[in-house]
């Protein structure tokens, strides 16, 4: 119900009070109730001037002189209070010789009969606005807050903004430098079209975005409806579709006639996988037709759609795969941009635009922030900074500083910081030394990353502690030297625990997943087996069905060489373990050294390790004949 039916129906309902309130204050003479008995009294003692016989009730006027006798002072007080004449009220009994007795004390009385027109015409129009405004709430309901009818269920429900309404604009979108120009052409097609079209140009139709979530897909779009100028409409794939059979494509061409009017506009549909998901990819799931007819509708709707009236459609997506490829064809979306998750210039720079309004220290660097945070996306560096700055502001600092940020990094990658789980000595031990034969390792490897912090503080669901490493630079290809260096680093913490302990605990199982993982990936995928040569060996999942559950996955080999392939992990693993061993032997002091440091710390930072490791260069310089200090076992 809009603005202007409640304002009706308020003045409908308005002016019913106001009657009744006026039939009322006509009314509205002072007036006394009497008992019956009473009026028969005075009307007995003569003292009644005048009487209105109506409905069962009876009224008039009574003589005050010679009262006392009769009514009690109560009511002979009230009576006096009055102004004019002094009024009663009585209901009537069943009295046949009322009247005689009226006539013989020669009293004036009338019959008045009661007005019921508005008491009938109520009875008839109340329920009926009852029912009416039943109604309007209920269609209310069933077609929408935004639209306000059951009517108005097949129009669009896209919202139009104007460029200042939006409050972005390229300058805010960072670290995504290609995708910008590229829909800054977009923004130079709407703005100068003739400059296109006097070499026969054509401006293109759509513009597919595609990337992770959190890489800036509807940012990059509200800042193409920031500089552009021109009105853009914005809604999500997931508004065309309702529960009735049909609205969805009549909300598709709604939107095209919109947008027709308004040319040159941009139309922006987010989170296109949930109109446009393939046809035929669930044939025995029903109630799917309502969603294939609408994306039937968006197919006509571009196809016929002019290329020279000025409209542009965006849309977003992170799930290409799943889209119909008419959907993707040349004539609809002709070009696709995708966004891949910022390199470490990328990160600086969209870190520089979420700090703009943070009050910063000096101290801090956001370029080791940026390289301490590879493979974050957009949103996860704004988390990031939002997190620093409210660990400062729960600690009461007047700006943000390094240590804020390195303490939002370990609660977003570690987890939270379980201050409250309490380990045993022994636990703790085994934890210390695990972490120490990772950090170790890693520091004796000349292919991995430096070692920025070992923790044994537990964090998240599982965690007891983490080594955490910094890139030096962004890196898209790994040498089979790096990913054997890798899996010695993975390896590391169970070998110090057996090396120290001649035990092992369960607190590997994360490390040993991986490491297999990245082992078979080298024979399986990458050709770095000589045993096996180049062929891949990818097992591929096989097809669902009659739209059943997805099938175990089906390897491409024979039983022998997948044996062969087993074989061949195995001793990859089994090499990484010896080097590992071979190395934290020969190290075995600073291993013992950094546990103890960890105990007493539980956190030793990068500083603090390298102090430690220029001690124990210094003590293996100089002759010593004091013996190790192992950790306790």
């Amino acid at each position: 119900m809009d603005k202007k039916n409640q304002i009706s129906v308020w003045y409908f309902v308005g002016t019913f009070v106001i009657l009744l309130l006026l039939q009322d204050l006509f009314d509205a003479r002072h007036t006394e109730t009497l008992a019956y008995s009473d009026f028969k009294q005075v009307l007995r003692a003569g003292q009644l001037e005048s009487v209105e016989l109506r409905d069962g009730m009876a009224t008039g006027a009574i003589k005050m002189e010679g009262l006392e006798a009769i009514l009690p002072r109560e009511k002979l007080e009230k009576l006096a209070k009055s102004s004019g004449e002094h009024r009663f009220v009585t209901v009537l009994v069943d009295d046949p010789g009322l009247v005689a007795e009226m006539d013989q004390a020669k009293v004036r009385y009338t019959a008045v009969a009661q007005n019921k027109w508005l008491s009938a015409i109520l009875s008839w129009i109340a329920p009926a606005a009852v029912f009416f405004l039943i109604w309007m709430f209920l269609m209310k309901r069933m077609g929408g807050a935004a639209h306000g009818g059951l009517l108005e269920i097949g129009k669009s429900k896209a919202k139009v903004y104007m460029q200042t309404e939006t409050g972005v604009s390229f300058k805010d979108v960072a670290g995504i430098d290609e995708a910008k120009e590229e829909l800054m052409e977009v923004v130079d097609f709407l703005k100068t079209p003739d400059r296109y079209k006097r070499l026969g140009g054509k401006i293109p139709k759509g513009v597919l975005i595609v990337g992770a979530p959190g890489t800036g897909k509807t940012l990059l779009a509200k800042a193409v409806a920031g500089e552009a100028g021109v009105p853009f409409m914005s809604l999500s794939g997931s508004e065309f579709v309702e529960m009735f059979v049909g609205v969805g494509a009549a909300r598709v061409r709604d939107l095209f006639d919109q947008a027709a009017k308004q040319a040159p506009c941009i139309v922006f549909i987010d989170e296109l996988d949930a109109l446009g998901k393939s046809r035929g990819l669930n044939v025995m799931g029903g109630g799917h037709d309502e969603r294939e007819q609408t994306l039937n509708q968006l197919l006509v709707e571009m196809d016929g759609f002019d290329t020279n009236t000025g409209v542009i459609i965006l849309a977003a997506t992170n799930r290409p795969e799943i889209l119909d490829p008419a959907l993707l064809r040349p004539g609809r979306f002709d070009r696709q941009i995708a966004l891949d998750r910022p390199d470490l210039k990328g990160r600086l720079q969209i870190l520089q635009v979420h700090t703009k309004k943070v009050t910063l220290s000096p101290k801090v660097d956001l370029e080791s922030v940026a390289a301490r945070t590879p493979g974050f996306a957009g949103a996860d560096l704004g988390n990031l900074v939002n997190e620093a700055t409210l660990r400062a502001a729960k600690r009461g600092k007047k700006s943000v500083e390094m240590v804020d940020f390195e303490d939002a990094l370990d609660r977003i990658v570690a987890g939270l910081e379980k201050k409250n789980r309490v380990m045993n000595p022994k636990e703790k031990q085994f934890v210390a030394v695990h972490e120490a034969g990772h950090a170790l390792v890693a520091e004796h490897r000349e292919n991995v990353d430096r070692v920025a912090k070992v923790s044994i503080i537990p964090r998240g669901v599982a965690a007891l502690g983490y080594t955490q490493q910094q890139p030096t630079e962004d890196r898209y290809l790994l040498r089979r030297t790096e990913i054997l260096d890798r899996i010695d680093v993975l390896l590391a913490g169970r070998v110090a625990e057996e090396l120290v302990f001649r035990d092992v605990s369960t607190g590997a199982e994360n490390d040993l997943q991986r490491a297999t993982e990245m082992a078979r990936h080298m024979v399986t995928h990458y050709g770095m087996s000589e045993k096996l040569g180049l062929a891949t060996y990818d097992a591929q999942p096989m097809p669902m069905f009659l739209g059943g559950p997805v099938m175990p996955e089906q390897r491409n080999c024979s039983e022998r060489t997948a044996e062969m392939i087993d074989t061949e992990v195995a001793e990859l693993l089994a090499q990484s373990k010896e080097r590992v061993r071979d190395t934290l032997t020969r190290n075995r002091e600073d291993l013992d050294a950094l546990a103890r440091l960890l105990l007493e710390e539980e956190v030793v930072d990068r500083p603090m390790l390298d102090r430690l490791l220029r001690r124990s260069d210094e003590a293996q310089a100089a002759p010593s004949s004091a013996q190790p200090a192992e950790v306790e076992s």
